[in-house]
């Protein structure tokens, strides 16, 4: 009886170990507030689950989130491990504010668009929704950061901002836009496939480039395209020109980023906050604010 005794004391302090452990195994780490980004570091063969999504761990037991514009804090993250067990992690977001944005003198097709090209925008939205839902385990780009510029430029719109086209309300601005002469060279932030490559009515010449484990990079109103769906492209690499096709009042480009249909802030993988009017460099995680700022 004596050595069944001890079998179960040993059995229950192991396990009464192991579960106060549970909570110190998963670390979450990253820019904590609406539009920004987590690594998540569990147990490898851990599952997460957030954001209506079930994501396995990496072999190194890592993976990223995204939290969406209009996050509540806290965010909470659930965590099951393969010891059967379970972490539940409440991740407070820092507050954040957005701007307001009117934009005039838009053509009215892109505004109030007719049958025709509002049935080609839901043929684009369908294609970009598709490229969302992929799920690339074996591409890493999204370890490495920072992010670079994918082009130098000054920036005239900022992430999460209410837009007011020709006076009619719109849904938030969920990217960054840089000015920069028409043929500028675009380059990859980072490491990643071609998901996505091809003419949108609103966005223009369109380049998703998937970063790996649902996080990636979209390019619009390009002029030129150098890359097609699946080729794998390296950070700094040249991928695309600058251009003002689709719904755009002047050569620019818009760089959005989204974990899977999560919209994220790109400036919070290049780890510094830009304003409008504030001037980024190509191929740095470097920005210049105007005297006075």
């Amino acid at each position: 009886m004596r050595g069944i005794f001890f079998l179960l004391l040993l059995c229950w302090s192991w396990m009464s170990l192991a579960a106060a452990s549970e909570p110190e195994a998963v670390r979450v780490e990253g820019v904590l507030k609406p539009g920004g980004w987590a690594v998540v570091t569990a147990p490898a063969g851990s599952k997460l689950h957030y954001g209506g999504h079930v994501v396995k761990f990496d072999r190194l037991g890592q993976l990223p989130v995204g939290f969406a514009r209009d996050s509540h804090s806290p965010a909470q993250l659930v965590v099951n491990l393969p010891n059967g067990g379970k972490v539940v992690r409440q991740i407070t977001l820092a507050p954040r504010h957005y701007d307001i944005q009117r934009i005039n003198g838009l053509k009215k097709k892109y505004v109030s668009p007719d049958p025709k090209t509002l049935a080609k925008i839901r043929a684009d939205i369908a294609a970009a929704r598709a490229a969302r839902k992929r799920f690339l385990r074996q591409v890493a780009g999204w370890r490495e950061r920072p992010f670079l510029w994918p082009v130098g430029g000054i920036v005239t719109g900022v992430y999460g901002s209410q837009r007011i086209l020709n006076g009619k309300p719109r849904r938030p601005h969920f990217g960054v836009d840089i000015a920069a002469p028409r043929g500028t060279a675009v380059h990859a932030p980072a490491d990643g496939v071609v998901t996505l490559a091809q003419k949108m009515v609103l966005s223009g010449n369109t380049l998703m480039i998937d970063h790996g484990y649902g996080l990636r990079s979209t390019f619009m109103h390009l002029s030129r395209l150098f890359v097609k769906p699946g080729e794998r492209v390296r950070r700094g690499e040249k991928v695309a020109e600058v251009g003002a096709t689709g719904r755009a009042t002047g050569p620019h480009l818009h760089w959005g980023m989204s974990w899977f249909s999560t919209r994220l802030d790109p400036t919070t993988f290049v780890g510094v906050a830009v304003h409008k009017g504030d001037r980024v460099r190509a191929l740095t995680s470097t920005v210049e604010r105007p005297a006075g700022k």
